[in-house]
């Protein structure tokens, strides 16, 4: 008999977990706390420098700076406890990488090119892993079954099929990683579906 219920969860991407939060640059003229922030740094209409981190603002005479130093040289003075050499930038040169709201972006890529303004840095919607054309060494967000999200993650494998046939990616904390470039330690990893990996 062929008269059963359909099946309510079968090709239903109602019931899929809602993409992270997308990645929204913000004025660091705007206020509040710098230490260990992501920003971005750069002019409207030449360019734009991220994966960079922050340390709280400085004035020097009338003028506000903000020190400003690669990524990886900020994880290494916090776990070594060591003091790195940082950039002094002016305050209005500086954006934060703040977290927009969910749900609001796009699971998956345009199918066109995007254009954006060179007024400031373009935000970064989420993509899904299994749609990136890469993924070993970038930034990706993991969601949590319980609709929560995991952040400062790096990716260190592409995408392949596990030992149960499901297709995932392995990856590690972002300290573990960039420790992984300055002393050789591998690091240790997870494996993840990558239905719950996305690109940041």
């Amino acid at each position: 008999m062929n008269d059963g219920f359909p099946d309510p969860f079968a090709a239903n991407s109602g019931w899929a977990l809602d993409a992270p939060r997308p990645v929204i640059p913000t004025p660091a003229t705007m206020g509040g706390q710098l230490r260990g922030r992501r920003v971005v740094i750069g002019s409207p209409g030449l360019g734009w420098r991220s994966d960079l981190r922050a340390d709280e603002k400085v004035v020097q005479g009338s003028r506000t700076y903000v020190p400003v130093m690669a990524e990886s040289e900020w994880y290494r003075a916090e776990a070594e406890q060591t003091e790195v050499f940082a950039a002094l930038v002016p305050v209005d040169r500086v954006w934060v990488e703040e977290l927009g709201v969910a749900g609001t972006t796009s699971s998956t890529r345009p199918a066109e090119a995007q254009l954006v303004s060179l007024d400031e840095p373009p935000r970064r919607p989420p993509v899904v892993a299994t749609e990136a054309d890469f993924l070993a060494g970038r930034r990706v967000a993991r969601l949590l079954e319980d609709g929560g999200e995991q952040r400062d993650l790096r990716a260190v494998t592409e995408l392949y099929t596990s030992e149960n046939g499901e297709i995932c990616a392995r990856i590690t904390q972002e300290l573990d990683w960039y420790r992984w470039g300055w002393d050789g330690r591998t690091p240790k990893t997870l494996e993840v579906p990558a239905h719950l990996l996305w690109i940041e």
